[in-house]
């Protein structure tokens, strides 16, 4: 079984093999989140701890999350779900996916881990180097979050940038940087003052058109009562003058 080991906070990954059954022992009817100390595995890890964050096995079908059994089973999933992609997908439409259980077992082929705890020594090629990271957060709140910053604070001043080499060598290096979203500017905020005055531009004129209609129809409403009462008493005096003759 191979081990792909990670921490975090350096960016780093360790892919190791591991053919001791009395160690693999130890792994077997684990769960997916499930913690382990790193003694268990190698000398080398004394004093770490060790989250299961999921594997795959022999075929390359991944672990999945709830899923109580060691055995492969069929799920029928969703636009979202955990596993599946849903490109081209209509609303509604779901698809049955092979997954694996949530357990480590003998067909587990890889198991990605997540280091919780440092130990006391450092690990060759894990712990000893910090791997910076390619692409930096987009949206302003998480910005903020990275580099603790308050909301007076300007936020693009904070974006990581990362340098494209140029194909010329004659031309300098060139760098790019995402655009941040969710980002509140003066304009931002002049447009969202445009847009809500014009709503209440459309609700003012709604309820004055709305207003008017009522007064049209009370109008012509009354207009038709004054007609029927005028063609009654019509009716009313030509009987009278039937009568008298």
């Amino acid at each position: 079984m191979k081990l792909n080991i990670a921490m975090p906070s350096t960016g780093g990954q360790k892919m190791m093999e591991v053919d001791d059954d009395k160690k693999l022992r130890s792994l077997y009817d684990l769960r997916l989140s499930a913690e382990v100390e790193g003694e268990i595995i190698s000398d080398e890890f004394k004093g770490y701890i060790f989250k299961i964050a999921g594997g795959q096995d022999k075929q390359g079908f991944s672990m999945h999350q709830g899923v109580l059994t060691k055995d492969r089973v069929r799920l029928m999933m969703a636009k979202g779900d955990q596993g599946c992609r849903g490109f081209g997908m209509r609303k509604g439409e779901r698809y049955r996916k092979a997954v694996r259980g949530c357990i480590v077992s003998q067909a587990t082929s890889v198991l990605h881990m997540v280091v919780v705890k440092k130990g006391p020594g450092e690990i060759e090629g894990l712990t000893d180097k910090l791997v910076p990271r390619r692409l930096g957060p987009k949206r302003a709140s998480k910005i903020r979050k990275l580099f603790h910053l308050d909301k007076e604070d300007d936020v693009r001043k904070y974006v990581i940038r990362r340098e494209v080499p140029n194909k010329k060598e004659d031309k300098k290096p060139t760098s790019k940087a995402p655009k941040i979203q969710r980002l509140v500017t003066p304009i931002s905020l002049q447009r969202k003052r445009h847009r809500m005055s014009l709503k209440k531009a459309r609700q003012v004129k709604a309820k004055t058109e709305a207003a008017d209609y009522q007064r049209l129809v009370a109008r012509r409403q009354k207009e038709q009562r004054e007609k029927r009462a005028e063609k009654l008493s019509q009716r009313k005096s030509q009987r009278s003058s039937r009568a008298e003759d």
